[in-house]
This record gives structure tokens, sequence and C-alpha cells, in this order.
């Protein structure tokens, strides 16, 4: 069903019509950027069209007390069939969405267009690549954003030469298993990253109708007006930089945009229902470990009970978010066994978790977010990628190149390995550089989140992009 809620016939000067991919955390990242254009171009109106499961998280009014009221919430259908039974893994709800696409968008557009004025832009999620063809169609700028870092999509722009490596096993190698540990030196932006590191999709050579969107991205990336990163000019590579610049001369990095750098200030502990920061205040400074992995990841049952007897033996104080579906793995006993120095929750109020000053490491899936998040504030990192999208290669990045944390041994929860690393970070030498090193490069993003930084500078022009006569008359 396509519904635009709150209509009104739209009386401001331009109208931006915003696609987002409705899966993790790119909805969440996308809304951000369209909140802080909304603040800053007052006089332009943004529809956000996503799927109704998508814009009910998002809209519901435990989340929507800081949205501007130029942004309306317009549903696109998700393209599942009615009464549909999920049994196999997630990319069967995607590639369901991916199948409704374009058509789903283009009526969306259509109504948002009828009830609110005439598009002028499209700000659209870099995976909806057929958006280029609709903002061609409409004679608007098309802006894509782009959430992850930006090695990732040097993966996905080079996936075909990626799997030719890998079928040629490697540089110079002779089999596809001897590809493994390769460094891929003719990449843009992973001369130091392993094959093995890379997002599975780039690797996966299997017809689905996602992968194969995937595939596209290097293609259509010509066609921007602009492409967003949500990442900071400093961090890059110079290589992918270059790259990504020779691809789409206007290249935006407007910093992290699901992260706000400086952090604001913490509310009032007794403000937050779930009781994480109060509990956290009764703790000592850079004491606690903090464990989240995300909402799409799963990780082996028997993982997470190694997980949990490795929190019990070491008694390192920490405050676990765990969806409440997982909580019946947990050891018989284990949180009255923990009551004392431990804290487990379904959900956390993340942002402000990892802006407490008791905090001592993140123990993470390494999620983009979660990785910025832990960045902006300070806060080393424990690795436990998935194997879903770029957790792998973000905990590349993070142990090997950024240096600001390390990854469990063999890649997976054992009670010894988890251990080792929770000693390392909160007890060892080793941890009290990696935290020197997380805190530089904290130091760094503040620099460039500054109001002459290279990331405000950026903002301003996409700002200028949607306030400009090419985007109201084209």
């Amino acid at each position: 069903m396509l519904s635009c809620k709150q209509p009104t016939k739209c009386a401001l000067k331009h109208h931006v019509a915003a696609m987002a991919f409705p899966f993790g955390s790119h909805p969440i990242a996308l809304l951000n950027l369209v909140k802080k254009l909304a603040m800053a171009a007052p006089d332009t109106q943004f529809s956000f069209l996503s799927t109704e499961d998508s814009n009910n998280f998002l809209f519901s009014a435990s989340k929507a007390t800081d949205l501007p009221n130029n942004i309306k919430p317009c549903n696109v259908s998700d393209g599942v069939p009615m009464n549909q039974v999920f049994s196999g893994p997630p990319i069967e709800r995607v590639d369901l969405f991916v199948k409704a696409t374009p058509d789903n968008f283009r009526k969306g557009l259509e109504l948002a267009a009828t009830e609110m004025g005439q598009i002028s832009c499209l700000i659209t999620d870099v995976f909806l690549v057929f958006a280029g063809a609709i903002a061609e169609d409409l004679n608007v700028p098309w802006i894509p954003l782009w959430i992850c870092l930006p090695h990732s999509l040097s993966a996905h722009i080079y996936s075909d030469k990626i799997r030719q490596i890998c079928a040629s096993g490697g540089n110079g190698g002779d089999t596809e298993s001897s590809s493994k540990g390769k460094i891929l030196e003719t990449i843009p932006g992973l001369a130091k990253i392993n094959i093995e590191d890379l997002p599975v999709e780039a690797l996966n050579d299997k017809k689905s109708l996602f992968s194969s969107m995937l595939k596209q991205i290097g293609n259509v990336l010509p066609q921007a007006t602009a492409l967003v990163m949500s990442f900071y000019k400093e961090l890059y590579p110079e290589s992918l930089l270059d790259d990504l610049k020779s691809r789409c001369p206007s290249l935006l990095n407007v910093g992290f945009v699901t992260v706000t750098i400086p952090p604001p200030p913490l509310p009032l502990s007794n403000t937050d229902a779930t009781g994480c920061l109060s509990w956290l205040d009764s703790q000592k400074t850079m004491s606690v470990a903090y464990i989240c992995f995300g909402t799409v990841v799963n990780f082996p049952h028997n993982e997470i009970k190694e997980l949990a007897e490795a929190l019990q033996e070491s008694r390192i104080p920490f405050l676990w978010s765990l969806r409440e579906n997982l909580r019946g793995i947990l050891p018989d006993g284990f949180t009255e066994r923990t009551s004392l120095h431990g804290k487990v929750v379904p959900w956390a109020p993340q942002a402000q978790v990892l802006a407490h000053k008791s905090i001592g490491v993140h123990v993470t899936h390494c999620g983009a977010n979660s990785v910025y998040e832990s960045i902006a504030n300070g806060i080393p990192m424990i690795c436990r990628p998935g194997v879903f999208a770029d957790n792998l290669t973000n905990a590349k990045i993070t142990e090997d190149i950024w240096k600001v944390g390390v990854r469990v041994d063999g890649g997976v929860f054992t009670k010894n390995g988890v251990i080792k690393c929770l000693e390392l970070i909160m007890v060892h030498e080793q941890g009290r550089k990696i935290r020197r090193n997380v805190q530089d490069l904290q130091e760094l993003l503040l620099q460039a989140a500054a109001p002459n930084g290279h990331a405000a500078q950026d903002f301003k022009t996409l700002v200028e992009i949607l306030s400009s006569n090419h985007a109201l008359n084209n």
C-alpha cells in the first residue's frame, strides 16, 4: 500500500524526495541526514520514502520528538506477498523488496508530488542504483548517500576484478584457496585489506537480486550530481579518495551522519528508562565493557555462552545489550551470578552509553555506525565481526589500519579468547596504546567536524545544491 502521512499541499520553495533502503541501519542513517538538511533548509519540503514497517519504526512518537515539521514520511510497498512466511536467511526479504523496485518508488514519488508539490531533487541510498534513472526521467539532481566505510564501496565498484583475483588464485597464485591472505594491491584503497576481509556480497557471484543490484554501483555513480559520504576526508587512504573523486567529482564527505561530534551532554540519568546510565554512574571511570551486536547480526548460540562465561570469570564490569529472544541462550543462573558486576538489558541507548565516562571498551560486531560511535567517543573496540555486509572489512580497518581495537582469536568468541582481549584492552600496555590511538583519532575528528572543517564545508555545499535554481527548475 502506498500512502503519504500528514498530507499537505507543499507551499515551500523546494521538494526533496529521500528514498531509503529499508534494512539494517540504512534508513536511520538517511533520515539523520535528512533531519540535518531539513533544519539547515527550513524552506524545503522533504518526503521520506520507505516501507511501512520501516517508517513506523523511524517515525514512532518515541523516536520523532526531534523531527522537523518539513519532513513527511511516505510508505512504499515492501514487495512481501500477503501471508508470506519467512523461514530462510534475511536475504529473502531483501530480494522481495528489490523485486518490487523501482515501480514501488515511482508510485510513491508520484503520490508525494501530487500531495506536496513537484519534486526538485532526489536523495537516496546508494544501494538503490535505479534512482539515477528516475532522477533523469524527472530531470532533477540525484544525490546518493553511502553510509559505510568507503573501503567497502571500493570493493563493490571493483567486484568483478576482485572475483577475477579469486578465480586466478590471488596475486600470482594458481588456486582460489591461495588467494586467502593475499593483499589487494591493485584495488584503490584496499592495499592493506585481504580478500577474506571483504564484504561477502563483493565476493559472491550468486545471482540474487540484491547482489546483482550491488554490482551496478560502480556503473551508476557517474550519473550522480554529488555523492555524499558518511565519512571524513581526513580518514581516507589517498588512493581511495582520488579514485572516488575520479568517478564522482562532487564527492561530499559530510562526516558521520549517525553521530554528533562532539557528542552532546548526557541527559540526566534518571530520565533513562533503561536504567543503563544510572547503573554506569555507579561504576569506575573506564572500567566497563559495553557489549552490543546490533539488530541484525546473529552469532552461534555456543559463542553467546562462551562470552557469558568469560564475563562471569573475568569479573570485569559489563553492560550487555542483548535482544530479548537471545536471553534464553545464556547459561542458567548467569544474570544472578553476575548481578554484582554486570547488567543485561534488551536495548541500550548506545550513543549515550558510549559517551559515558565509565565505558572502557566496546565489544562489537563492527557495523559501521558502531565503529563510528566508538571512535567519536574515544572508546577502543573488541571485534567479533559478523559475516554480514561490511563487518569484516570494518574489523580489519579497526585493528590493523587504524589500530583502535583487536579482533578475538580465530574470529569467534571463546571464553579464554574473550578474557585475553578484555585483559589486553583494560590492563596491559598494548591496551593503553590502543586507547591512545583511538583518542588521537577522536581528536582528529573533533577538528574535522569543527565549523571551519572539511565536513562542515561539504555539508554547506550539499545544502546549496538542494536550494539551487537547478534543483527548483529542472
